[in-house]
């Protein structure tokens, strides 16, 4: 069975969090963008990440490769999802499935590539949810219902976002609720949400 490509969504400004790239933040002493390719396992080569307006990201995880957005006005994650179809178009790869992960997601289960996709054999794509929460950008995708992505982007009346692209598409939540203690996919956006983290972080690192 051949592996799932995979897109770490990294293109955030963070301007609530100074201007910091998120996934440079560190949280239990391992950068955000470490933690997330961690726990996705083994994807297909290379692990895009989404770079946003920007060329190019400094220190990507081995193996990984940044895919800028395309010259259309739309930013944020649908971007990202765009550039992630374009650079597979280039590589000749027009079917299969897809990841796309937040990049400030440092509690990402690591079955979450295994569970995200398992909708798409009914499904164009799934979307992850805690409870009433739902988290557009960590979702899975089969590449033929979005192959046309960065054309849509560039039509005068592109999808809004993710989420009205995944309404678009019908696609499924995936409710974590039931087998997980703490929200996995409780993300950074402010300091506070950094000291809440590294908290959290610290009371479940294994004992030496």
């Amino acid at each position: 069975m051949s592996l799932v490509h995979a897109v770490i969504i990294a293109g955030g400004q963070g301007q609530r969090l100074g201007g910091v790239r998120k996934g440079s933040l560190r949280i239990g002493g391992l950068r955000l963008i470490d933690r997330v390719s961690a726990a996705l396992g083994p994807v297909a080569d290379p692990l895009m990440v989404s770079s946003g307006p920007h060329s190019a990201i400094s220190d990507l995880p081995e193996g990984a490769e940044a895919v800028p957005d395309l010259p259309v006005p739309c930013a944020g994650p649908l971007a990202g999802l765009a550039a992630a179809v374009t650079a597979l178009r280039r590589r000749g790869v027009v079917r299969g499935e897809l990841v796309s992960v937040a990049v400030d997601t440092p509690f990402l289960p690591t079955d979450f590539v295994a569970r995200m996709v398992a909708p798409l054999a009914q499904a164009p794509a799934s979307y992850a949810a805690w409870k009433d929460d739902f988290y557009p950008p960590n979702a899975a995708w089969r590449i033929e219902a979005i192959a046309d992505l960065p054309e849509r982007m560039a039509a005068p009346a592109p999808p809004a976002s993710l989420k009205a692209l995944q309404r678009l598409l019908g696609a499924e939540a995936v409710d974590w609720s039931g087998d997980q203690t703490d929200n996995p996919f409780h993300n950074v956006n402010t300091i506070e949400d950094v000291i809440a983290l590294e908290r959290r972080a610290r009371s479940t690192r294994p004992l030496s």
